[in-house]
């Protein structure tokens, strides 16, 4: 079985066709004007997908729509885009300034139909008399929203769902944010891309926990699991390493592969060895890219740029000790010292992990 899997590494696979990804919105205010350049996959708006919801447009009550709507052509699109923005508009919320006002749209040409197609929105919005602050969000139905604002050291960004509006930005000057709460708003953000966001993590940290009841194998893991997702978490944020985005799908695929690895190797080879170390390691550095790119999708705090990658990584650490905390609680503390300990429970939730993995695998490659 395990060879079966390292042989779909070689296998050359399709994109998840219709992934969501949060927008982007650039902002940049003047004394009487607010501009905003939003990069969105505007079909997702226009079917009237519920993103808060579901992460793929096939899970979605309007695939149907969106897939129409993703083959029409650019200027097809861009014209519609046009005639319906006063409902686009709708979504928006906006605090401290007049309605936004499309100005220019542009379709970003994506001739493969099984990757999402990028729309860059010009909006412009007038400001009232006097000094007052803005502040930028949209409806929880839209689904995730970057806010940036500045530039360099004095850059602003936030990661929006919920609802929720960025800080104020201010007119002039930067957005005035503490270190103690970018650090916490990273750490928030990291903890829950494992919980609840990261099933897939979940899974791998579980297939650790079970290879053996012993901490030394368990923290022999986690450390070179921790150490390597670190290095390729902190190179692919510097852009050191970069992953083209239609090439995701094959870290997503390997990470999945990599799953379903370490639970199969729990059931076939329960001991402890050097190889366990290293794949444990290898492996880690796959995850290490899924984080970036999720972090990337965040927005880093350009003017504290470490503190947000050491947040954010803090944040996944948590998470993952609350995994093995919880597997303990429920598991090691009830049935530890039960002889069949191995065959009612490493051994069925193994075999539970490794189908997820494989099947998972199969999906991002292949469907």
């Amino acid at each position: 079985m395990s060879s079966v899997l390292v042989g779909l590494l070689v296998i050359t696979g399709r994109v998840q066709a219709h992934e969501l990804r949060p927008a982007v919105a650039d902002v940049t205010i003047a004394q009487s004007q607010m501009q905003v350049e939003l990069q969105v996959a505007v079909e997702t708006l226009l079917a009237g997908i519920d993103q808060s919801q579901v992460i793929d447009t096939d899970e979605s009550p309007q695939a149907e729509t969106y897939d129409r709507l993703r083959v029409l052509p650019d200027q097809a699109l861009a014209d519609l885009v046009r005639a319906e923005w006063s409902l686009l508009a709708s979504g928006f919320l906006v605090d401290g300034a007049g309605p936004l006002n499309l100005i220019g749209v542009e379709v970003i040409e994506e001739s493969n139909l099984d990757l999402p197609r990028d729309t860059i929105l010009k909006l412009q919005a007038e400001l009232p008399l006097g000094n007052g602050p803005v502040a930028l969000g949209w409806i929880v139905q839209n689904g995730g929203l970057v806010v940036r604002y500045g530039d360099g050291e004095a850059a602003y960004a936030v990661f929006l769902e919920g609802g929720e509006l960025s800080a104020p930005l201010p007119r002039e000057g930067v957005v005035q944010e503490s270190a103690a709460a970018v650090f916490w708003r990273f750490v928030v953000e990291g903890f829950e891309h494992i919980i609840p966001k990261g099933l897939d993590h979940i899974l791998f940290i579980f297939g650790l926990f079970l290879f053996s009841m012993a901490w030394r194998p368990l923290l022999a893991q986690i450390t070179a699991f921790t150490l390597a997702h670190t290095v390729t978490l902190g190179l692919a944020t510097l852009s050191v390493i970069t992953i083209p985005a239609a090439q995701m799908w094959l870290v997503e695929a390997l990470i999945a592969i990599s799953i379903a690895y370490v639970a199969i190797e729990n059931i076939l080879r329960p001991k402890l060895g050097w190889w366990r170390i290293v794949v444990v390691f290898g492996f880690g550095l796959l995850h290490g890219l899924g984080f970036a790119s999720v972090l990337g999708d965040l927005g880093l705090a350009q003017g504290q740029f470490v503190l947000s990658l050491i947040a954010f990584n803090i944040g996944v650490e948590f998470g993952q000790l609350s995994v093995i905390a919880v597997a303990f609680m429920l598991l090691a503390l009830p049935f530890g010292r039960a002889r069949l300990y191995r065959n009612i429970v490493v051994v069925p939730c193994s075999l539970g992990i490794a189908i997820v993995g494989v099947r998972w695998a199969i999906e991002r490659s292949f469907l």
